[in-house]
């Protein structure tokens, strides 16, 4: 890009470590990071719960924990939109 030239996207071109980026993005849409932390918990659980797992099945104990990280975050994704439309609908003011 030459000096002459204007940035298309000035406010992409500001915060150049992908660090910045990724907190600016968590601040936007809380409820991505809490949804990605769940599913890692839960699927840390299911593991050190596959030891002590009884009789059942791995495969029956796999389906559940996969039903169980998948239920986390489709929670919170349902709970990010709810806030967004919240956010947008009731707290913005009147014009």
């Amino acid at each position: 890009m030459s000096s002459g030239q204007e940035s298309v996207f000035p406010e992409y071109e500001t915060d150049t470590s992908q660090t910045s980026k990724l907190l600016r993005k968590f601040k936007e849409t809380p409820f991505v990071p809490i949804g990605m932390a769940g599913f890692a918990t839960v699927v840390g659980y299911g593991l050190y719960r596959l030891k002590h797992r009884g009789d059942m099945k791995m495969s029956l104990h796999l389906i559940h924990m996969r039903v169980a990280a998948q239920g986390f975050v489709v929670g919170a994704i349902t709970c990010g939109v709810l806030y967004s439309m919240f956010r947008e609908y009731v707290m913005k003011p009147k014009e």
